[in-house]
């Protein structure tokens, strides 16, 4: 087959047929317009984001309230200084994230797979430059208590944020998971660092750093799960 003939086929496959009823294209267009309906447009970007560290902060000082505010009544004022500015730093760049994988065509600023890396860098690295204590005592016992505690705290961070942004759109959901698994965890985190006096370097960098990534891991195999039944 020459080009020429490839041409006239693709030319007259591309043509509207003009032996079309009218009244069955009219028909078809007031059926459509019938189905639509108007939108509420989804709130600014920057107010989804306060929303979801509000809800972070919430849920972290509501648990860490009920169990005890020992862990920060322990504190020094270094320690202060520096791990909650650095959890609402990292908390920040997650629900900014989040709000940009639910609004498609949105800028993002960092992507979950470096958000995630880079946090948990800088949570290992806080607590291993303030806390120097490297016993063991109870490691394990006690360290399974606070991460399913943070985990346990993370649920409903990760259920009220969805309900914020359910109108949203998620063009990848396993990114938008990931990330919403890590404002989850980042609120388990934070609750953790509220509560527990303990302070055992092993204990703080392992057990508390390690409800970031179940969380984050736990959003991803949901999103995985959605995209497959889609």
């Amino acid at each position: 087959m020459k080009d020429r003939e490839l041409d006239a086929i693709l030319s007259q496959a591309a043509q509207v047929p003009h032996d079309v009823d009218p009244a069955l294209l009219a028909s078809i267009g007031n059926s459509v317009g019938r189905s639509l309906t108007p939108v509420r447009p989804l709130p600014p970007a920057w107010a989804l984001t306060g929303g979801l560290i509000l809800i972070s902060g919430a849920v972290a000082l509501a648990g860490a309230g009920r169990l005890g505010l020992y862990g920060i009544q322990k504190m020094s004022v270094l320690d202060r200084a520096l791990i909650f500015p650095a959890l609402g730093l990292l908390l920040w760049l997650a629900a900014t994230a989040s709000v940009a994988e639910m609004i498609p065509g949105s800028r993002r600023r960092v992507s979950p797979p470096i958000l995630l890396g880079d946090g948990s860098l800088a949570l290992v690295t806080v607590f291993a430059i303030l806390f120097r204590d490297y016993h063991t005592h109870h490691f394990v016992h006690e360290g399974i208590a606070c991460l399913s505690a943070g985990l346990l705290h993370a649920i409903p961070a990760a259920l009220a944020s969805w309900v914020l942004l359910r109108r949203g759109f998620a063009v990848n959901p396993v990114a938008a998971g990931l990330v919403a698994g890590t404002i989850a965890g980042l609120a388990g985190v934070t609750m953790l660092e509220l509560h527990c006096p303990n302070f055992e370097a092993p204990h703080v960098i392992l057990w508390h750093t390690a409800v970031v990534p179940v969380s984050w891991a736990a959003g991803a195999l949901l999103g995985w799960l959605r995209n497959r039944r889609a």
